[in-house]
């Protein structure tokens, strides 16, 4: 069932990506959101070096759509630039669809371009800027608008070439 602890039993599979690699941190309630979630590490697979880290929430609520994002990313400084996080998202299509997520939303702050861009690179479509409702701890955080993309579960996990 989408969105329970008990769906951690499934597979994970190969996250892998030529020199990325995703490796499961935890699993359990996302501390900000409140629901089910995974957190991985993105991984040089050579190094072992982290790259960055990347979760993907797996309840839809309409504060995960509208707001929050299925997915959420950040990449280390030092490693931006070669589409860490794009490919991250790509990896993560397969389990999402195994958890009924189709489509994912994945939000990001209207200013944050690098984001913006991470995301249309990873084949989302840009849908909307959104007003974050003052009551919401996103908003309490901040961050006043979100952009809103949405990407299908079942698109291709290749990524257009630099």
């Amino acid at each position: 069932m989408p969105g329970t602890l008990a769906a951690f039993a499934l597979p994970l599979g190969e996250l892998r990506d030529g020199d990325l690699e995703l490796r499961l941190k935890t699993t359990g309630p996302h501390g900000v959101h409140k629901v089910p979630a995974y957190r991985f590490r993105m991984v040089h697979r050579v190094s072992g070096e982290e790259l960055g880290q990347i979760n993907l929430r797996i309840a839809s609520t309409r504060h995960i759509e509208m707001y929050a994002g299925h997915i959420g990313y950040s990449v280390l400084a030092a490693h931006r630039g070669h589409r860490y996080a794009a490919r991250s998202v790509r990896l993560l299509l397969p389990l999402a669809r195994s958890h009924g997520l189709d489509p994912l939303w994945i939000t990001c702050d209207p200013e944050n371009f690098a984001s913006r861009r991470t995301l249309e690179l990873a084949g989302a479509e840009f849908v909307e800027v959104v007003s974050v409702p003052k009551d919401c701890v996103i908003h309490q955080n901040g961050h006043l608008e979100k952009c809103r993309y949405r990407l299908p579960a079942g698109a291709s996990q290749d990524l257009p070439q630099p």
